[in-house]
């Protein structure tokens, strides 16, 4: 995979009062923004172009992140206006931006020690979702694995339920024949469901989601005590 995408449009609102002034993604963890950990990993698995998906204080990114060439890669936003477009929209809309090969997708607002180079650079379907044991504020998770392949419900005997992780491989086919504007990508997860067209799997290591002040105090917390 050469092209990734990172999103990072979401208003931030349950991490008020810290987002009122800066965009979730460029809060600090570490000396340095969230977003630029998940530059320096994508870098790492030899992607070279990055699109941004911005809406909130986009104005920001440019001014923190510039062009990428820090970092060796190129960096283009997508700029989705005042109010974001979900994930599904927001995707649609950075495909000129993607190239026509699979690209990898990232949300800016968790923190995981996956190794993107390991992912699929052609998934078997129309998407490769990386999922993640059941967190405290998602006991019911999102979709079943089993043997590669992801179902709604609780799938067939023997298959896990799990949460998405955020990160995953897609092709641009999920969305590309989509009415552009604002809309979800779970109904294309469901369709390519019922085609068979879904895998996925498991990743067991360290994974946060940062969505409110409490969990990001959380994540600096527990890195301060991995590191010591």
């Amino acid at each position: 995979m050469r092209h990734a995408l990172i999103l990072a449009a979401g208003l931030g609102e349950r991490m008020r009062p810290l987002t009122t002034h800066t965009p979730k993604p460029l809060l600090e963890v570490h000396g340095k923004p969230l977003i630029v950990h998940h530059i320096e990993k994508l870098v790492a698995a030899d992607v070279r172009y990055i699109v941004i998906n911005t809406s909130h204080l986009a104005e920001q990114f440019p001014d923190v992140l510039g062009d990428g060439s820090h970092w060796g890669v190129r960096i283009r936003y997508s700029y989705e206006g005042p109010v974001p477009l979900e994930t599904g929209g927001g995707m649609h809309k950075a495909l000129p931006l993607l190239g026509p090969e699979p690209f990898l997708v990232v949300s800016a607002d968790i923190w995981s020690e996956i190794d993107y180079a390991t992912l699929p650079r052609e998934p078997a379907g129309v998407a490769h979702l990386v999922m993640v044991g059941n967190p405290d504020f998602h006991p019911k998770g999102d979709f079943a694995l089993e043997d590669g392949r992801l179902y709604e419900g609780d799938g067939p005997a023997g298959a896990e339920r799990l949460t998405f992780g955020n990160v995953g491989v897609y092709r641009r086919e999920i969305v590309e024949n989509e009415v552009a504007g604002r809309f979800k990508l779970l109904p294309m997860y469901q369709r390519a469901i019922e085609a068979g067209r879904l895998s996925g799997e498991k990743y067991e290591g360290f994974w946060r989601n940062v969505g409110t002040p409490a969990q990001l105090d959380e994540l600096r917390e527990n890195l301060d005590s991995r590191r010591a």
